[in-house]
């Protein structure tokens, strides 16, 4: 018998060397007796719809947590999130910019050395910290539209 064949019959992975997940001991006991079931095609739609949503990779693992009472995890996608998190995005790449040009014009002003070159970079300081208020006061807003969705009142 070759050294495949010899990792076949131990139901070894050939990549890892190790067991197939369904051979781990997820639980203390071993998956020893097989059972068979048949359903209806709704209730194997309602399984599938299931086992997209969950974190289990197969239609077995899936019906085995059902059968042994474990917590099935499902992710869900809510779509109305998506608009506000592209807004908190964009103010955040706005947020961003207008810090690098604080930085820039700062280590400008502390470079000049003539009073009329540094009250013109403190003007432009000045209108660089109103945009920055503007982008936090939309942010605030984006947030608080966050917090009406989610946080109980």
């Amino acid at each position: 018998m070759d050294r495949g064949k010899a990792l076949r019959s131990r139901a070894f992975c050939y990549h890892t060397r190790q067991k197939p997940l369904y051979m781990c001991a997820r639980n203390e006991e071993k998956l020893t007796h097989k059972v068979f079931a048949r359903v209806s095609k709704t209730k194997y739609d309602e399984l599938q719809q299931i086992l997209l949503q969950s974190r289990c990779r197969t239609l077995g693992e899936l019906i085995r947590d059902i059968l042994t009472d474990k917590k099935i995890v499902t992710v869900t996608h809510d779509a109305s999130l998506d608009k506000v998190m592209t807004e908190l995005s964009g103010i955040r790449s706005q947020l961003q910019a207008i810090g690098r040009n604080i930085n820039q014009v700062t280590r400008r002003l502390h470079q000049e050395r003539l009073p009329a070159a540094q009250r013109e970079l403190l003007l432009s300081l000045a209108e660089l910290q109103q945009q920055t208020e503007q982008s936090v006061s939309g942010l605030f807003t984006a947030v608080a539209k966050l917090s009406e969705r989610w946080l109980p009142e």
